[in-house]
């Protein structure tokens, strides 16, 4: 049978499989969880000696910028707490739901890293997911019949998709000179080193904020620098929780605490005497600018460690930090190679309003695992998907529902959508949770999406995609200021839209 390899104790020796994950980070767990509840043979490889992936060591100041709220205005471990708990893995299993909670101790609702890890654990735990541990990807190659062949510390793997969840992990630094020189937030030292210091920080995203919050309380000075504004704007209208790290410095910038957050393209960096001299040009306000630090950090963020893939054809962006993916996470140039987890973020979106998804977060990718999981079950394991019938008087009621509840349409905003499609043999189908993206380019029978967008001036509103003679038109329903798109208003709004569909 395939997917069954023989040999050793430990589980998924070399062999052929029709899916082989690489990596145990939440992405690779959340992934190989579905795929096994889905029946799909596969195996689960992972470099590292124990589960949780980047969260073994990462954030440095140990807290997390993602949100668990312990007593929410819902019943802990049902699909709507989700939306209240952005730090656990989803399951089926009553059980395996809502762990992150339980691993905190109360004095803040965004976790410490150890308590993330914890969380993490206890779903690898209790799930029973079998992870090859100490088994190290190394190479990846086409076969002559299609399939992938996957080399390994331990031998070959050979499969007909590949998923790589193998994280944003390895610190990258742009080309700019005497850059190569400079310590990269990777290599960040303890906080008490930084004591009385005056501090160039290279970078504006999450990591240089996260570093400038962390060392307010230490530094003399701290000094952001990177060529783009810091957009405040949408990042306190977007559910990545960034603003969590990026206010506080933001704020002591507006005090004149010693925080200084300019715009300005570096040039280059050099060592003088036993600091640093940082030579920029100023961006949004142009200028020369030379400034001398003590200690300068490149927090210039981290590339996804794609090894020999894009010699086997995957296409990649973002100065070669992502790779290039499908609506349904596929690499475009290279079929049956996959991605998981925080990679995710490369397959973009519609990103309205300039609002990205929140895929390179855990409450983000675990849903893009649960549908690809279930993507590579229809295609390689004859899985079917439910699709059950919607009567049409339920069909408003039901979408309004989704729009006010749906934690994968909250958590993924205008990016995943709650599809139903009008099929004159079946009746109105339920097509589950589908990435907007894909309804809003693809084809098909007459159908619509309901999804929800917070807008540039921070108005949440559902957002109803209505496809029609094969031609898609989108509409905003009213916001409201309880969040509640279930009253009158918008069953009226939503029925309109919809009246000739369902007759």
């Amino acid at each position: 049978m395939e997917g069954v390899a023989a040999g050793g104790d430990r589980p998924h020796p070399p062999g052929h499989y029709p899916v082989v994950v690489v990596g145990s980070g939440p992405g690779g767990l959340q992934t190989g969880y579905w795929l096994k509840r889905l029946g799909l043979p596969h195996a689960l490889l992972s470099a590292d000696d124990g589960p949780a992936g980047m969260f073994r060591k990462w954030p440095f100041f140990q807290r997390l910028i993602t949100w668990t709220k312990p007593f929410a205005p819902v019943k802990r471990g049902t699909r709507e707490y989700e939306w209240y708990d952005w730090n656990s893995l989803l399951a089926d299993e009553p059980e395996l739901r809502a762990l992150a909670p339980g691993e905190m101790d109360g004095t803040s609702y965004f976790p410490s890293r150890p308590e993330m890890e914890r969380g993490i654990a206890a779903f690898a735990g209790k799930a029973a997911i079998e992870v090859r541990y100490g088994c190290r990807w190394e190479g990846t190659r086409r076969l002559d019949d299609g399939r992938l062949a996957i080399s390994t510390s331990d031998g070959e793997y050979t499969c007909r998709a590949a998923v790589f969840a193998v994280g944003t992990t390895v610190p990258w630094k742009p080309g700019v000179p005497g850059m190569e020189d400079v310590p990269h937030y990777a290599e960040t030292r303890p906080v008490r080193e930084y004591a009385g210091r005056r501090l160039a920080i290279i970078g504006k995203r999450n990591s240089g904020f996260e570093l400038a919050d962390g060392l307010l309380p230490w530094a003399r000075q701290i000094v952001l620098l990177s060529p783009r504004p810091a957009r405040i704007s949408v990042l306190t209208h977007s559910t990545a929780a960034a603003r969590a790290r990026y206010l506080q410095p933001f704020e002591d910038h507006l005090l004149g605490g010693g925080t200084f957050v300019l715009d300005a393209a570096i040039e280059r960096i050099e060592r003088v005497g036993g600091g640093w001299r940082v030579h920029a040009a100023g961006t949004t306000r142009p200028g020369a600018i030379v400034l001398d630090a003590d200690e300068v950090i490149a927090a210039t963020g981290f590339t996804t460690p794609l090894r020999d893939l894009p010699d086997l054809g995957v296409a990649v962006f973002a100065q070669g930090r992502l790779p290039a993916q499908t609506h349904l996470w596929e690499s475009p140039s290279a079929p049956g190679v996959f991605f998981a987890g925080s990679v995710t973020q490369g397959s973009i979106g519609l990103k309205k309003y300039g609002i990205p998804s929140n895929s390179a977060a855990v409450h983000g990718f675990r849903y893009n695992a649960r549908i690809l999981a279930e993507h590579l079950a229809e295609t390689l394991g004859g899985w079917e998907r439910p699709r059950p019938v919607v009567e049409a008087e339920s069909v408003v009621p039901y979408l309004l529902r989704e729009a006010t509840r749906a934690p994968e349409l909250w958590n993924q905003q205008s990016y995943l959508a709650r599809v139903l499609t009008f099929q004159p043999d079946r009746g109105i189908i339920d097509d589950g949770i589908r990435p907007l993206a894909q309804f809003v380019d693809g084809t098909g029978p007459d159908a619509v999406a309901v999804a929800v967008e917070t807008d540039a001036d921070g108005d949440i509103h559902p957002a109803v995609y209505v496809r029609r003679g094969g031609r898609v038109a989108d509409h905003v329903l009213p916001s409201d200021r309880l969040l509640d798109f279930t009253t009158d208003e918008h069953r009226a709004a939503l029925a309109a839209l919809l009246g000739d569909l369902m007759s």
